[in-house]
């Protein structure tokens, strides 16, 4: 399974980015998606997530702000962030849970820069 994301880059505090992430390969379900970021000195952390179902998980400082989303037919994960912050500065890196049909695994896809000026 190959993860290909795409949309990062530099805006200004206030302004917004989308975030994609295709998922190909040998897939034939993919259970929950998400997006996690690592900032300079810092862990990894959950950003967001979605289940299949549409459920979605926020972490507390994008409450409001960002929007999980994603297209099954298309196996591919969206992440709109609105009013970014300096804060938010970080490499972006979706990760999604697959079902191959012969076992289950969790990809990595290979992080896309995010940088607020402020």
């Amino acid at each position: 399974v190959q993860l290909q994301a795409s949309g990062g880059g530099s805006v200004q505090a206030g302004g917004s980015l989308r975030l994609s992430c295709a998922a190909s390969g040998r897939i034939v379900v993919i259970n929950t998606m998400g997006w996690y970021r690592q900032a300079p000195g810092k862990q990894r952390e959950l950003v967001a997530d979605i289940t299949r179902g549409g459920s979605t998980n926020y972490e507390d400082s994008v409450k409001g702000r960002f929007t999980i989303s994603r297209d099954n037919a298309k196996n591919t994960v969206y992440l709109l962030m609105n009013s970014l912050k300096s804060e938010d500065t970080a490499v972006y890196y979706c990760n999604v849970d697959v079902w191959s049909g012969i076992f289950r695994q969790g990809y990595w896809g290979q992080g896309t820069l995010v940088t607020v000026s402020s």
